[in-house]
């Protein structure tokens, strides 16, 4: 009888720490998902600046052009093979700002890509918006990237890079690939693609898009 009772108050408490490392596993989540989410939201505002700034001297420019009987031309449609522009804000370099209304995501773009930046923003996995294989990869946080399974075909997304131009992007299909299939992730077909890793950490939802 004692073991019995022994063994039960063993199990007991093996079954409260195992509830207690899930609820400190679980608040750690959440506090990690909100520090993600202010962080996003006060480097979507700085960049969001920065492409004000840039749009005006843009502007500036174009209507000098004309005064000038000149047409001024973006520099990417002359030239799309140029490296997009990049703003170093807190340390770190960002090309853009990418903003899905159907999800409320207004969300900065880094320049590079790393397991450390995506914990700040999304990350450009590959390619350019300029040449129409522009891929984003995002960590799956609620305030990231982890809605976007939700997306559905037709849904609008926008990019804009540094110097405020603008590319209008709609969902085509909503796919899960494999974490393996890294040459499939990065496809010719479509001109925006944006990823983020399922909560088994071994798929890849993948949403793809083209320029509208």
């Amino acid at each position: 009888m004692k073991s019995k009772t022994r063994m039960g108050n063993i199990l007991l408490a093996a079954g409260a720490l195992f509830l207690a490392a899930a609820l400190l596993l679980t608040g750690s989540n959440l506090y990690e998902t909100y520090q993600a989410g202010q962080a996003s939201e006060r480097l979507s505002q700085e960049v969001f600046s920065r492409i004000e700034s840039q749009s005006q001297e843009a502007h500036s420019l174009s209507q000098a052009a004309l005064a000038g009987g000149e047409e001024e031309t973006p520099e990417y449609l002359r030239n799309p093979e140029m490296e997009m522009p990049v703003e170093e804000i807190e340390g770190n370099g960002y090309i853009g700002l990418l903003e899905i209304p159907v999800l409320g995501l207004s969300l900065p773009v880094m320049s590079e890509w790393s397991y450390p930046n995506l914990k700040l923003a999304p990350c450009r996995y590959s390619g350019s918006a300029y040449t129409g294989n522009f891929t984003i990869a995002g960590h799956n946080y609620s305030t990231h990237f982890g809605p976007i399974g939700g997306l559905n075909a037709g849904d609008s997304i926008t990019f804009t890079d540094m110097q405020g131009n603008r590319f209008a992007y709609e969902v085509q299909v909503v796919e899960t690939l494999e974490a393996t299939a890294v040459e499939d992730m990065v496809s010719e077909e479509w001109d925006l693609t944006l990823f983020t890793c399922d909560l088994s950490g071994e798929s890849r939802v993948t949403v793809r898009c083209l320029q509208v």
